[in-house]
C-alpha cells in the first residue's frame, strides 16, 4: 500500500466515526470534511492545514454543519428547539460509503495519476460540490469555498510537482 492509501484509508476510518456519531448510516462528503478537518497538529497533512488556515478545525466545521442542519429544517418550517430533537444514537455498524463521499473521491481522484494522489485532491473533491450539505454549511459559515477550492487545487499541483 502507498502512503496515500494508509492516508485515505485513515480518514475513511475517521469519517465513518464521524457518521457513527451522527446515527447515519452512511459516511457522506460532510464527514469526509470532519476527518479531513481533524488536528492539524495530529494530522499533519495539506488537507488539514488549507482547512485550518480557513478557520475551519474539526469544532468549526461541525458547527457549520449544525447551522446547515438547522436552517434546513427552518426552510421546511420546523423549529429545531419546537419539537425537542434528540441527539443521534451512535450506532454500532460501521456506515457504508455513501454516494456523496463516492462522488467526492471520483471528482477529486479522476484526473490524477494514483501515484500523484494526495490529501489535497480529496479536499478539492468534498468541495467540488455545487449542492448539497458541504457547500450549504460553508455559505452558512462565510467561507469563501471558491477560494478555498482554488487553494487546494494549487497545492495539489505543487504537492504532484514536488513529487
Amino acid at each position: 500500500m502507498s502512503a496515500f492509501d494508509h492516508y485515505l484509508h485513515d480518514v475513511l476510518l475517521r469519517a465513518a466515526d464521524e457518521a457513527r456519531r451522527d446515527g447515519s448510516a452512511t459516511t457522506d462528503a460532510h464527514h469526509l470534511l470532519l476527518a479531513l478537518a481533524a488536528d492539524p497538529a495530529r494530522q499533519p497533512d495539506v488537507a488539514a492545514r488549507l482547512l485550518a488556515a480557513a478557520g475551519l478545525d474539526r469544532d468549526a466545521v461541525r458547527a457549520a454543519l449544525d447551522r446547515e442542519f438547522e436552517h434546513s429544517l427552518r426552510a421546511v418550517g420546523v423549529s429545531p428547539g419546537a419539537h425537542g430533537l434528540s441527539a443521534p444514537t451512535p450506532s454500532g455498524e460501521r456506515p457504508r460509503l455513501g454516494a456523496s463521499s463516492k462522488l467526492a473521491m471520483e471528482r477529486g481522484f479522476t484526473a490524477v495519476r494514483k501515484k500523484d494522489l494526495t490529501s489535497a485532491h480529496l479536499l478539492l473533491g468534498v468541495l467540488s460540490a455545487e449542492l448539497g450539505t458541504v457547500p450549504r454549511a460553508l455559505a452558512l459559515a462565510g467561507v469563501d469555498r471558491a477560494g478555498l477550492a482554488h487553494r487546494a487545487r494549487a497545492a495539489a499541483g505543487q504537492q504532484a510537482a514536488d513529487d
